[in-house]
């Protein structure tokens, strides 16, 4: 580490520091794919980043945790205070909950403000009560659940090299945010399709609408995919253009995806129905290593 590193590193307070280390507990816990794609981002990206899907994660845990006794009050209940714990922390800087004051410094640092931060919430909330969805539902939730946090992240790209740097293409947020929003889209809906049973059997959940489970075919199948390819097209157009520090880290996850949703097309629907399709380890290093070298090369 050079002295001027270590003078950067010494600047940030011990408190936000322990909390970004907590947030990346939480996503070295839960996602080892997003762990290791992260790493690829350049600092302060990757712990921006990383506070964001933290708390991501823990909304989701708490919609989504099958513990008995833990009923829908209780996780509302819990929803609620989380968002207003984050709303207040941002207001005020500071939280004791590490992974709410984590978030809170990002949104302060990049600008992420209640018009992405309350879309988040409101779609956690419907998997508390809504079973079953229909277009345009599942269009509010998609928006919501992850096509904001596609936004949140770009906040933190622009923040950290700021169009003008020399360090990117010059693109802005209003010429991105399309892109990012498409590329949270095909992320969420590919987990919809892997997650199928899981879902359905676990959580008595069925995203895609007009799609029973039960009778799930291979033609309803790849109409889903067809609809994520369109997406990750889309999304691809303007990997290019983002600041170059989180441009292989966004090439590395839109590939992983890509690679799943490629398996998922190659499985019957009938075993997508009863079982969880994954990309094999060692093909998850190939392509975090060609968005690696990719990067290199430039």
């Amino acid at each position: 580490m050079t002295s001027l590193s270590f003078a950067r590193a010494a600047a940030v307070p011990t408190y936000d520091r322990v909390a970004g280390q907590s947030a990346a507990l939480v996503i070295r816990g839960y996602s080892t794919s997003f762990g290791v794609a992260s790493r690829l981002l350049a600092e302060p990206v990757r712990t921006h980043v990383r506070n964001i899907y933290a708390l991501v994660r823990i909304a989701d845990e708490i919609v989504d945790d099958p513990s008995a006794g833990f009923d829908t009050v209780e996780r509302a209940d819990q929803l609620d205070r989380l968002e207003d714990d984050t709303l207040r922390a941002i207001r005020l800087g500071r939280s004791s909950n590490l992974v709410v004051h984590a978030f809170a410094t990002t949104a302060r640092a990049c600008g992420i403000g209640t018009d992405l931060i309350e879309p988040f919430f409101s779609s956690m909330r419907t998997d508390l009560h809504v079973t079953q969805h229909d277009a345009a539902s599942l269009q509010r939730y998609v928006y919501g659940s992850a096509e904001v946090v596609g936004l949140m992240c770009l906040r933190a790209f622009l923040t950290a090299e700021p169009a003008g740097s020399g360090a990117g293409s010059g693109a802005g947020y209003e010429e991105l945010a399309d892109g990012a929003r498409r590329l949270g889209a095909a992320f969420q809906k590919v987990n919809f399709l892997r997650d199928l049973a899981e879902d359905h059997d676990q959580l008595g959940r069925t995203y895609f609408p007009g799609t029973p489970v039960e009778d799930f075919t291979d033609q309803q199948r790849d109409t889903i995919l067809d609809d994520i390819e369109a997406d990750l097209a889309a999304a691809a157009a303007v990997i290019p253009l983002l600041p170059a520090g989180s441009r292989r880290a966004v090439t590395a996850a839109h590939a992983l995806f890509a690679e799943l949703a490629g398996r998922l097309r190659a499985t019957p629907a009938e075993q997508i129905r009863r079982e969880r399709v994954s990309v094999p380890s060692l093909v998850k290093a190939r392509l975090l290593a060609r968005a690696l070298l990719g990067r290199r090369s430039r």
